[in-house]
């Protein structure tokens, strides 16, 4: 026997994400209230047929033939009229002759009050009078009540089928009341009052029911990790102690519900998506193991939905900050739950990129990332920050950019900066070129068979044709993605990546998000397309201009300005001479104080400006920028001043005719105006590098180790070359290692030479021995014999 199957669609599971707790709750009392009434018009039918049945008993049938005499003129009039219009009885047949006859003849028929031709179920009347209502009713003596009888199973015997029943037993209301209230009086005599337990018997009956239930879900989860296929029912069972009704151990056990499923799926989750069966796939015969596997994944499935689907609940109870009836969890309890949700889902986000409902993952942690708890917040854009990182492919990412660019979009841009700055993580080296698609990934090309038989032997084609054969199977079953997938996917994040920044830098100049988009911007200005490039370039320059921007964020403009023409930017002739003129303006804004941290993004621009862009950058501009570096790096901490000087040995390599700043001779005509803030005018050729002497006395030693490096001209050999440790590395780097953000000196400062005394001298140690002696013995005198007359000796200094 084939069951009928529900053609009812199941619904999806954003839908059931977006199904609220009222909406639920207002379906099962549509469903109970229809099934309610469904029971009482059932029992109402039911009660009439038994009163009609009574009726039709007690009741004389009355002949049709006579009709009563008081009638309404009205009623009678309408009898008439409907008598004309029925059919004579000559038009009728036989057979409906003899069926009128028979229902004649019929007590349910005759019982009916024919009085009035109205219908059965008709509305009663008003003028139908309540005397003559109550006078139909038959009369019926005071007798014992009707006994209910009980049909029971029938009997088989030789006459036939017998019929069996029973009474029901009639139980006296009264007595019952009576009976139930002496039950419930013995039952509050018998039972005894609660002993309270003390403090400590309480934390020690918690202890032990934590224990009891740390137990379970132990074997709970050993018993899925073993044989996930078998015991895929137990991660039911496990996900059922989520709602735990213990108030003493509710909280505790919910989390370490949430955790254990956490990892029971990060286990036991196949390394594919699984997909719903067909209708053709369900009809099919199949083997048990393959029925097994079948049955393994859509529990998986669904479990893991209705595990989503409870963290889901726990965030939106936490963010309702809701009591609910039960009371088992308190709203103080509601946080930490949510952020143990919180950290499964992002767990789970990084961990299954692959796995069904992680679009669904996404939608629940994108908007967290924007959350008002800095906790929550900061662990969901780590998160994202740590997918963007592993995903080599760019199928997750693309998922995360698409709902982060539209929730920046819905909320105006009024988002926490650090949704952006995930951006920054983002795997994207290259992207599709519209006129190199062709040249991208091009398939192997095999021979022909007329080429072939043109070019090779019988031996040849048969040996190329299993070479072949074998190229083809590796391609198959190769396992990495293909160079022309990952290119477009790229290709199609990092579009909606500049959408969303040009946006901002469009509509929300002096929004907080526009360090973070400066950011970005100097980070993929390589991959943007050559058409934008006059106008990014126009509104850069505009920022810089306008004085909104802070410091920092006018450096990063200069920063993706210089990024955009080191790229594909430089078959434009553009030239960039106020963003060099904006950065030598704003150099001595850097000082050892909150501006430091600066250093680096000026280190970088550097580096772009003039060291990858060394045959447009004249030899003026160049001399400039080392003065005023060297300038500089008198009053910026040791690491900055580590990174400047860094800077300029690099530059003194690019430019080796700037070896003339190490000379106290001037050349060519002018004097140095060092207040200029014009690089190619300020004749900084008619100046000195005396700063490096004075750096050359600094209290950090890798600082006076650059400073006499440049004074000997910067050689790569001899005494004055710099070892390989600080040769190798970049200027950034240099400053990263150097760092004082950890209130840590690097090199560490070397104790001090001078041997300290093991022994320290106190009191009588610094006295000589009969000195000692003669201070002691004098001390015990204590009394005088002789008295003391100060005025003898008074009198005498007088006379003297």
């Amino acid at each position: 026997v084939f069951q009928r199957r529900n053609k009812k669609q199941i619904p999806s599971f954003r839908k059931l994400l977006k199904t609220s707790k009222v909406k639920l709750e207002n379906k099962l009392k549509n469903k109970q209230f229809k099934q309610q009434s469904t029971l009482k018009k059932y029992r109402k039918e039911q009660r009439k047929l038994r009163q009609a049945v009574k009726d039709a008993v007690s009741k004389k049938p009355i002949p049709l033939e006579d009709p009563r005499e008081k009638r309404p003129g009205k009623r009678i009039e309408r009898e008439e009229e409907e008598e004309e219009e029925a059919l004579p009885l000559d038009m009728m047949d036989e057979d409906d002759l003899q069926l009128m006859r028979d229902l004649g003849q019929r007590a349910s028929f005759l019982t009916r009050d024919l009085s009035s031709s109205e219908p059965v179920h008709a509305k009663k009347r008003k003028h139908e009078r309540v005397i003559e209502k109550y006078e139909k009713i038959p009369r019926t003596l005071q007798t014992a009540p009707e006994k209910e009888l009980i049909h029971l199973l029938p009997i088989k015997d030789k006459s036939g089928i017998i019929p069996q029943t029973r009474e029901k037993p009639v139980t006296d209301s009264n007595q019952d009341e009576e009976d139930e209230e002496e039950m419930e009086l013995e039952e509050e005599i018998i039972e005894d009052p609660i002993r309270e337990l003390t403090l400590e018997e309480h934390l020690i009956e918690r202890r032990k029911k934590l224990q009891e239930k740390k137990m379970h879900i132990a074997a709970l989860a050993s018993a899925i990790l073993s044989d996930p296929e078998s015991n895929i029912k137990k991660l039911k069972e496990l996900r059922s102690m989520l709602m735990e009704q213990d108030p003493d151990v509710a909280v505790t056990i919910r989390k370490l519900v949430i955790v254990s499923l956490m990892e029971l799926f990060k286990d036991i989750t196949p390394s594919y998506k699984i997909r719903p069966l067909t209708e053709a796939e369900k009809s099919t015969k199949i083997r048990k193991e393959t029925q097994k596997l079948r049955e393994f994944e859509e529990g998986l499935v669904s479990q893991y939905k209705f595990y989503l689907e409870d963290l889901e609940q726990m965030i939106k109870d936490w963010k309702q900050r809701k009591l609910k009836k039960s009371n088992v969890v308190s709203l103080k309890a509601y946080k930490g739950l949510a952020e143990v949700a919180v950290k499964s889902l992002c767990e789970l986000l990084v961990v299954l990129p692959h796995f069904n409902f992680h679009n669904n993952i996404i939608v629940l942690i994108v908007p967290l990332m924007n959350d008002v708890s800095k906790s929550i917040s900061e662990m969901c854009c780590e998160a994202v920050k740590k997918l963007f990182k592993q995903d080599k492919l760019g199928q997750a990412s693309l998922g995360v950019i698409k709902v982060i660019s539209g929730f920046v979009k819905g909320r105006n841009y009024e988002v926490r900066p650090e949704m952006l700055k995930t951006f920054l993580c983002l795997r994207i080296k290259e992207v599709e070129v519209k006129k190199d698609t062709e040249d991208i990934n091009k398939p192997k090309k095999f021979m022909t068979f007329k080429e072939k038989r043109k070019t090779l032997s019988r031996m040849q084609r048969k040996w190329k044709k299993a070479e072949e054969k074998l190229e083809r199977e590796l391609l198959e079953a190769e396992a990495s993605e293909s160079t022309e997938k990952k290119l477009k996917l790229h290709t199609e994040t990092l579009n909606i990546v500049f959408v969303t920044y040009f946006r901002i830098l469009k509509k929300a100049q002096r929004s907080p998000l526009l360090p973070t988009v400066l950011e970005g911007l100097a980070k993929f200005a390589h991959l943007i397309n050559v058409e934008f490039f006059d106008d990014l370039l126009v509104v850069l320059h505009t920022l810089i201009e306008s004085g909104d921007l802070s410091y920092q964020e006018s450096l990063h403009c200069v920063q993706t300005a210089f990024h955009i023409l080191s790229g594909q930017g430089d078959v434009l002739n553009i030239d960039p001479m106020k963003f060099y003129t904006h950065l030598y303006k704003t150099l001595f804004k850097l000082h050892a104080g909150a501006t430091n941290e600066g250093v680096e993004i000026v280190l970088q621009c550097l580096d772009v400006m003039l060291t990858k862009r060394r045959k447009q950058v004249s030899q003026q501009r160049a001399l400039a920028f080392i003065k005023r570096l060297c300038t500089l790096a008198l009053h910026v901490l040791p690491n900055s001043s580590i990174g400047i000087l860094a800077t300029n040995r690099i530059l003194m390599h690019t430019f080796p005719k700037t070896d003339l700043l190490l000379d106290n001779e001037s050349q060519g005509s002018g004097v140095f105006l060092p207040e200029l803030d014009e690089p190619e005018y300020c004749n900084a050729q008619n100046t000195a590098l005396w700063e490096l002497h004075a750096l050359r006395r600094h209290y950090h030693p890798v600082v006076q180790r650059f400073a006499a490096h440049l004074i000997a001209g910067a050689p790569s050999e001899g005494s004055e070359a710099l070892k390989p440790e600080l040769s190798r590395r970049s200027a950034t780097e240099l400053f990263e290692t150097y760092s004082m953000a950890a209130m840590t000196f690097n090199p560490p400062v070397q104790a001090s030479s001078s041997k300290r005394k093991d022994e320290v001298l106190q009191g009588d140690a610094f006295l000589n021995e009969d000195l000692n002696q003669l201070i002691k013995r004098h001390c015990s005198e204590v009394s005088t014999h002789m008295p003391l007359d100060f005025s003898r000796y008074l009198t005498t200094s007088l006379q003297r």
